[in-house]
């Protein structure tokens, strides 16, 4: 199967949820403006926008209520950060430092505090955009409430873009998260779990970036942070790491020579209409592959930062070298600081899939439901293009895994649809979960149970290829 005819129906399907967060920031942006005019606000509206409108943190009534309770507090402790980045450096960058590893690591406390966490770390990425625009606003409201409103704002207009879109059949329900399941604990009962090492990885990349930034790049010093903050954003141990860092790399040295070349014959309105084009862009071909997205937040941020002075083309060379640092120092931080093994995570993400299919195939349940287990072997697939590029270098066993329970997705809708589960199958099911302690059996295990399902002939390969659950109900990790 060629490369094209799998690409575009996925960029189609991800279209829908592109265009309705692009309306959201445009609104929110227009809104900012209109309250109060300048650079600032308008950067904060637009961020926020796009960061809530993929998250998905407000798609039902609580989430809508923690957001609006959540979301000016962190704003104003985001903007004050931004004020003492620029006239307190060091003690700034400490306060970053620390809120950004705090967001980390409050994950591990169930689902509230996970949700926390992202709310916490939306706002703190507007002041690494252009710090330089930090309290730039203009008009009658003082500047403490203007993070207050903007925030409200972007979570109106994204929730009220959402219900729209809903009801016209262009989004879908996010289902609900199946826990996943947890692997045998450590025998070092000292050693801190995954997400505390985490947040520490997250804090020690990101005081390096502050550090080799002011030391080296002078006031290009935010593409160090920034770089190191998106390569530990999302953490998901240190192949996920190293490979967001090649595919960031890539991205960013094509968006600084796109930069270069758009930012010359550009003016202020042309500026910016090239920088929503970016972000618009870079919002519908993310689910292609993460570089679109480097590549374009790249052109969106240095022609951003021409309003603060610092001209595009000039700088090229100093902000690839900038990025090529941050993406170092990142690498370095998950692999030497209390590494998380990648395939660790896998197996946990393994385990939950296995556990929500065990669950859905179970016959005592009245109500059998694909929804979790769907949800849960996304996440697991979520892991795939880092795997299967670690095959070129004799990787090649956490990549079949992930080839082996995908392949059961078909077959696994087809049979939960039905009022009873085979014996075999049910037993396939149970040997999985109990091969994931045993990672050399792991792949026969799975193999088993994917042989297990009943499934009509030339289909399976189709089950592999075809679309997720998560893209065809978002339209859009």
């Amino acid at each position: 199967m060629s490369a094209a005819p799998s690409i575009l129906p996925k960029a189609l399907r991800s279209l829908p949820e592109a265009v309705l967060a692009m309306a959201a920031a445009l609104l929110a942006l227009a809104s900012a403006q209109w309250l109060a005019p300048g650079p600032g606000s308008a950067v904060l509206a637009v961020v926020l926008s796009l960061s809530l409108a993929r998250s998905r943190l407000d798609r039902d009534r609580r989430g809508r209520l923690e957001a609006a309770v959540a979301l000016p507090a962190v704003g104003l402790a985001a903007t004050g950060v931004g004020w003492l980045l620029l006239h307190a450096p060091w003690i700034g960058a400490a306060a970053f430092t620390v809120g950004v590893a705090l967001s980390v690591w409050l994950r591990q406390f169930g689902e509230w505090a996970r949700r926390a966490s992202r709310l916490i770390a939306l706002p703190f990425v507007t002041v690494l955009t252009v710090p330089h625009l930090s309290g730039t606003q203009h008009g009658p409201l003082p500047v403490a409430l203007i993070p207050i409103l903007v925030a409200l704002l972007a979570l109106a207009w994204v929730s009220l873009l959402d219900v729209l879109g809903r009801r016209m059949g262009w989004l879908a329900d996010a289902p609900a998260r199946h826990a996943a399941a947890p692997l045998r604990p450590s025998s070092n009962h000292a050693r801190p779990s995954a997400t505390t090492r985490m947040a520490l990885q997250m804090a020690a990349a990101l005081a390096l970036a502050f550090a080799a930034g002011h030391a080296c790049f002078g006031e290009h010093w935010p593409w160090v942070v920034l770089t190191a903050f998106i390569v530990h954003s999302g953490n998901r141990g240190r192949l996920e790491v190293a490979y967001k860092s090649l595919l960031r790399l890539a991205g960013a040295a094509g968006g600084c020579i796109a930069a270069a070349v758009l930012a010359l014959p550009a003016d202020a309105h042309g500026g910016a209409t090239l920088i929503l084009l970016a972000l618009f862009l870079g919002t519908w071909l993310r689910q292609l592959n993460y570089a679109w997205w480097a590549l374009f937040v790249t052109v969106a941020l240095a022609l951003l930062q021409n309003y603060a002075g610092l001209p595009a083309a000039s700088a090229m060379t100093l902000r690839l070298a900038a990025i090529g640092a941050g993406a170092a120092i990142g690498v370095a931080a998950a692999w030497l600081v209390l590494p998380v093994r990648s395939s660790d995570v896998l197996r946990r993400r393994m385990a939950g899939a296995l556990a929500a299919l065990g669950e859905a195939l179970d016959p005592a349940v009245e109500r059998r439901d694909a929804a979790t287990f769907m949800h849960a072997l996304d996440d697991v697939q979520s892991l795939a293009p880092a795997f299967r590029a670690a095959r070129m270098f004799g990787l090649r066993q956490p990549a079949s895994w992930i080839d082996a329970l995908s392949a059961c997705r078909a077959p696994a809708l087809a049979l939960i649809e039905q009022s009873a589960t085979p014996g075999n199958v049910r037993r396939a099911v149970g040997a999985a979960r109990q091969a994931l302690r045993e990672p050399e059996r792991l792949l026969n295990a799975l193999e088993a149970l994917r042989d297990s399902l009943p499934l009509p002939a030339g289909t399976r390969e189709r089950a592999m290829d075809g679309p997720s659950s998560e893209e065809r109900g978002r339209g859009l990790g």
